[in-house]
């Protein structure tokens, strides 16, 4: 008998250990799903499934994508209750939600860069503020750095009939150069106008544009009195573009020797001379050329071409030039950090137009007919 109680209590221990189907379960390594599941809006909505279309649509570019979760309503008060009024709110629930823009866009007067941003919304009963933050990964609004955000707007807000059940973002077509960013939860709609031709205002250059006059009186005659107007009428106008030395070595470094330079930067340098000329033995008629120079280390070889405007002289018509000149260079001791264009060795009929940049000197002479 004692050896029967025996296996008995070892047979109930080893059952022990043994899981049933009854017991509770080793808990899953697999996610449940989310009570408030992720989803995603593109505009134009086709974008989504383009790989389904044929011909051009197939190749179409997608100009806004939305990333978010979809909260649910749940019975509960939402806005002035669940999200609070005058607190930031990650614009759904889990990751704060975002948005992609394929280009850049106005918002309210404000241009957002193409890009991808987190958006957080701050609702009071009337209106929306929205805020855009280049910041990524955000679980909700909490501690985030606030200097990374790139814009604001305030969009008013509107009371519905119905109430949805789920936060959604749609987009609302208006025309071809512009879409609203349609946003309902619970009675509560919000749209952000959004322009897809926005006005763009460019930098100041780092090469920033400049005129020299000849005379100079010209360029301020309307300010002459009677008196001081005499031979104050305008010659000569250059419009240039002045880079920087910054350090490098400019002619034979930067501008390679044997190369031909826009004697400036960005758009071609442009002269205008407002009477006939001679430059060398070559007859210039008035108007405006664009001005290039082959540099050498001893000579320059100056040209003038009419096929204009033009971004520096690549892909020049070359049948459009309309003068080659070569002109000696000089060297001084006076290092100039800027391209400087100026008038000197004035005379009653000539005057010599002088290149200077870093220690280099070249001078074109022109005389008026």
């Amino acid at each position: 008998m004692k050896y029967f109680y025996s296996l008995f209590m070892a047979t109930c221990m080893l059952l022990m250990l043994v899981p049933s189907e009854t017991m509770a379960q080793e808990k899953s390594k697999w996610k449940k799903m989310d009570a408030s599941p992720m989803d995603m809006s593109y505009y134009p909505s086709n974008a989504a499934w383009r790989n389904y279309l044929s011909g051009d649509d197939r190749n179409m570019s997608p100009k806004i994508r939305v990333v978010y979760s979809r909260p649910q309503v749940k019975g509960r008060t939402v806005f002035g209750d669940l999200v609070p009024y005058g607190q930031e709110w990650r614009l759904g629930a889990n990751e704060a939600t975002q948005v992609t823009f394929y280009q850049t866009v106005d918002i309210s007067g404000t241009n957002i860069n193409r890009g991808t941003y987190s958006m957080f919304v701050t609702p009071t009963a009337n209106n929306w503020t929205i805020t855009l933050s280049s910041q990524a990964s955000l679980w909700g609004s909490e501690n985030r750095d606030k200097s990374q955000d790139v814009a604001a707007f305030t969009v008013p807000v509107e009371t519905l009939k119905d109430s949805r059940e789920a936060l959604s973002i749609v987009f609302q077509r208006v025309d071809d150069e512009s879409a609203n960013m349609v946003i309902e939860w619970d009675k509560t709609r919000a749209s952000i106008p959004i322009s897809f031709n926005p006005v763009l205002y460019e930098d100041i250059a780092v090469s920033p544009m400049d005129q020299v006059h000849y005379p100079s009186t010209s360029a301020y005659h309307n300010y002459l009195k009677d008196g001081e107007k005499e031979g104050a009428d305008p010659k000569i106008k250059v419009t240039y573009c002045r880079p920087q030395k910054k350090g490098r070595d400019i002619f034979g470094g930067l501008l390679e020797y044997g190369n031909i330079w826009r004697v400036g930067a960005n758009q071609s340098t442009e002269v205008t001379f407002y009477q006939d000329v001679m430059i060398g033995d070559k007859a210039i008629s008035r108007g405006t050329y664009n001005l290039y120079a082959v540099v050498n280390e001893n000579n320059w070889e100056i040209i003038l071409n009419t096929d204009r405007p033009a971004w520096g002289p690549a892909n020049r018509d070359e049948e459009k030039d309309i003068m080659k000149m070569s002109v000696p260079v000089s060297k001084e001791k006076e290092v100039l950090e800027a391209l400087n264009i100026i008038f000197e060795n004035e005379t009653d009929n000539s005057v010599d137009m002088t290149i200077g940049w870093d220690t280099t000197r070249a001078s074109i002479p022109i005389k008026f007919n």
